[in-house]
């Protein structure tokens, strides 16, 4: 009866064990994959949003062609970005600083401020901008989970033996955000 069961043991170990391993970082690997798509959806929902914020502020402020094209620029390098979630987020940092220029130029124009399409364009894009970063967390959640299953023993032997490595966590500013004044007394 004992070598019955140490046979069964075995035979776990042997088969099971990997199968299970494997299922698991095929989960993993989905739900990142997943997630991903998530935060692909809100950049696509951002891209759209680029063009109209542009033309109202071309509107206000033609003279401030540079920082107009510039955005453009960048939005068409994102929209057509389909690499790495690394690469992509150094693209979409420029997208964020060129975005932020064009804000800046908007506080210049009291009148485009009070404009009722640039208002409303502003308040799609601040709620497009906690989208994105809530699916950025929720991805880099992921690719914690990913990454701890990879790296850590001994599933990190299954990991290089299956052809699973660790993801890469996608690091993006929010427009929004804003470095706060120096002051010196």
């Amino acid at each position: 009866m004992e070598a019955w069961h140490l046979a069964l043991g075995v035979v776990f170990v042997l088969l099971l064990a990997p199968a299970i391993i494997y299922n698991r970082f095929v989960r993993l690997r989905n739900h990142c994959i997943d997630a991903w798509s998530c935060i692909d959806t809100e950049l696509k929902r951002r891209y759209d949003l680029i063009p109209n914020l542009v033309n109202v502020v071309k509107g206000y402020a033609a003279h401030e062609k540079a920082v107009l094209e510039e955005v453009t620029r960048l939005r068409q390098q994102c929209v057509a970005d389909t690499s790495t979630p690394g690469h992509q987020a150094s693209t979409e940092n420029q997208l964020v600083t060129a975005l932020r220029r064009l804000l800046a130029v908007v506080e210049r124009y009291p009148e485009l401020k009070a404009s009722e399409n640039f208002l409303k364009l502003q308040q799609e894009l601040a709620i497009t901008e906690d989208r994105i970063q809530a699916a950025r967390r929720f991805y880099n959640g992921n690719v914690r989970e990913m990454n701890n299953a990879v790296q850590s023993f001994p599933f990190n032997f299954f990991a290089k033996a299956f052809g699973f490595g660790a993801a890469e966590f996608f690091e993006i500013e929010d427009v929004r955000a804003r470095q706060a004044p120096e002051v010196n007394i």
